[in-house]
């Protein structure tokens, strides 16, 4: 997959679209449709399709039925979600959404080995 500009905009749509497609690879529309385990009409899936291909961020096949392929990698959509959760919710700043998810999830010894791997990794890069 490219790496595709993080400016991106996704609707929460097309995220659904993509995340269906970053599990199951290339897909139909109707497979796609048969993918989603909630009620979505067949038509809607294809506009969000076609409006993901328009966009760059899913291939269409030349084959008949065409295949949609996602074009970039979930990481690539999420920093650019991240970045405007930062901005639109913490005024830009990291530590409240972090306070946030710390305080109403359960975490892991090996998330909190590897949070504070990030932590010391960021503070080294400060230095």
């Amino acid at each position: 997959m490219s790496a595709k500009s993080t400016s991106t905009k996704l609707s929460a749509g097309e995220m659904e679209i993509m995340n269906v497609l970053w599990k199951k690879g290339p897909l139909t529309i109707a497979e796609a449709h048969a993918a989603f385990d909630r009620p979505i009409g067949y038509t809607t899936i294809q506009t969000r399709l076609n409006r993901l291909a328009k966009k760059g961020t899913v291939k269409k096949s030349e084959d008949r039925p065409a295949k949609y392929e996602a074009a970039i990698s979930p990481d690539s959509v999420s920093a650019g979600h991240l970045e405007q959760l930062v901005e639109n919710v913490a005024q830009g700043s990291v530590v409240p959404l972090v306070a946030q998810l710390l305080s109403n999830r359960k975490f892991s010894n090996d998330e909190i080995a590897e949070l504070k791997k990030f932590i010391d990794d960021a503070e080294s890069e400060n230095k």
